[in-house]
């Protein structure tokens, strides 16, 4: 079965979601990064998907402490993104507890270093974040875009040992308008032998049977969590058939 995992994106300390990748389109939630880590945990989640939006805009690390905190209050995996644009900024992410770093603008725009950090002894710990918007990578907190599409970035990182990618469709984050299924089908019929994650448009549980049915492996939610539109009841009971 696909794996959900959850989304908690960060402002300020502070769970947010963003419209389309807009800064100035974003709500607000009541709940602490670290209850809703707690929260995940406890339907059986096995990982959590954490993106530093103050980071991403800053080009370094700027929430670092919630990462911390939730690494010492709960047993769940964390694959972190935002402002990882060098060596000295990984580092600090994953002395900060994250499981998986998420690489996206030093993929795109510095690709011979990302291909050494492929190659190194964290390799392994290394996923491309792969953001599209009409075709073309995103980079810098979706700010700009790249003349790259996602097949020529997979294409360039397959030898150096890429294995996971995580693409967000722009268009449809935060829409709950459901995800860009050809996308997804057409990139894992190309590369069999790279896992890709879902991001983006998610709404309800029909939409990740539907991923599930395809055979995809693991798919992002957020607003419609938070929308109580996917609820953590629905999450329990798929946690648990997984």
């Amino acid at each position: 079965m696909i794996e959900i995992i959850p989304a908690i994106d960060l402002i300020g300390g502070c769970c947010v979601r963003l419209t389309k990748g807009d800064y100035a389109m974003r709500k607000t939630y009541g709940a602490s990064p670290l209850e809703m880590a707690r929260r995940y945990e406890d339907c059986g989640v096995r990982r959590i998907h954490v993106v530093d939006l103050d980071g991403a805009k800053a080009s370094r690390p700027a929430n670092l402490g919630v990462l911390e905190q939730i690494k010492a209050g709960t047993g769940i995996e964390v694959e972190w993104g935002g402002g990882i644009k060098d060596r000295e900024a990984l580092e600090s992410v994953l002395a900060a507890g994250a499981d998986y770093a998420i690489i996206g603008s030093v993929a795109a725009l510095e690709p011979a270093l990302f291909e050494e950090w492929l190659r190194g002894r964290d390799g392994a710990r290394m996923i491309l974040g792969a953001d599209v918007k009409d075709g073309r990578i995103a980079v810098k907190g979706w700010q700009e875009t790249t003349s790259d599409g996602i097949a020529d970035l997979v294409e360039r990182f397959r030898p150096a040992g890429l294995r996971n990618v995580i693409v967000t469709d722009i268009s449809r984050d935060g829409m709950l308008q459901g995800p860009a299924v050809e996308l997804y089908t057409g990139l894992q019929a190309a590369f069999p032998d790279i896992c890709f994650t879902v991001s983006g448009g998610i709404s309800s549980m029909d939409d990740i049977r539907a991923l599930d049915a395809l055979g995809l492996k693991k798919v992002i939610a957020g607003k419609a969590i938070y929308e109580n539109r996917i609820t953590l009841e629905e999450i329990r009971l798929w946690s648990q058939n997984a």
